[in-house]
């Protein structure tokens, strides 16, 4: 079984028309197509619901990958109902739960341009994001020059778009990865990679917003030691500092 993954081309589209495919032993729903985003980069999986043709909704709590990577399992809740094999059903996301990981995703790309240290992880959230850097004997910049630089990126309105290139470009470009723990999924022969304006071009599988200015003025969270050389850096949104 495998699923059409539909956030890959449009982020936005917020809901969609499926037929189950199986309900697996762990009560995961496997539909022929999906809005949900399945946790994986640092970024969680999407919740929201999978509605019946009787208008039953089924609360779906988080989505992941299955055991096949082709097919994302969208898990629900202990006590909630489960479709049959065959059904055709509506899948539709908590709109603004998902928009808020787009927004905080997005910003973490522009704080791996105003820091352009060695990524060694991170995390997104509805309310803030974080990225670890290895500063190899580098020093970061105050909290105050990092919040000015990171929101001049952000009311530029770069464009942000999505683009793939084959295992082996990426193979031939490796300064492309910024991650040092964490590598781009290959093997399936080609690569997505997310591009901001000028400034900014990764490998990326997660979902993203289509201009920096959707992201919304951002402050600069806890900063702190992670080891000897490694820097935690956290950013949320300003209107809620």
């Amino acid at each position: 079984m495998s699923t059409d993954l539909l956030f890959r081309d449009d982020a936005y589209l917020p809901e969609t028309r499926a037929t189950v495919l199986g309900v697996n032993d762990r009560r995961g729903i496997i539909l022929d197509r999906t809005v949900f985003y399945a946790t994986g980069g640092g970024q969680p999986g999407d919740a929201g619901r999978i509605t019946r043709a009787d208008g039953t909704p089924i609360a779906i709590a988080t989505a992941v990958y299955g055991e096949d990577k082709s097919e994302i399992v969208h898990v629900p809740g202990e006590a909630e109902p489960l479709p049959e094999p065959g059904e055709t059903v509506t899948a539709a996301l908590d709109w603004e739960r998902r928009y808020r990981h787009m927004r905080i995703h997005t910003g973490l790309h522009l704080l791996s341009v105003v820091l352009p240290f060695p990524v060694t992880g991170g995390s997104i959230g509805a309310e803030e994001g974080r990225l670890d850097f290895d500063l190899d004997g580098g020093t970061l910049p105050t909290r105050e020059e990092i919040e000015e630089q990171l929101n001049a990126l952000v009311a530029a309105g770069h464009a942000v778009s999505s683009e793939w290139i084959t295992d082996e470009e990426l193979l031939a470009n490796p300064g492309l990865v910024k991650t040092m723990k964490v590598k781009p999924p290959m093997g399936s022969g080609r690569v997505r990679l997310v591009r901001i304006g000028d400034v900014d071009l990764q490998p990326c599988g997660g979902t993203h917003v289509r201009s920096t200015a959707e992201v919304g003025r951002l402050a600069i969270g806890k900063m702190e030691s992670k080891g000897k050389q490694n820097r935690r850096v956290r950013i949320r949104f300003a209107e809620e500092a």
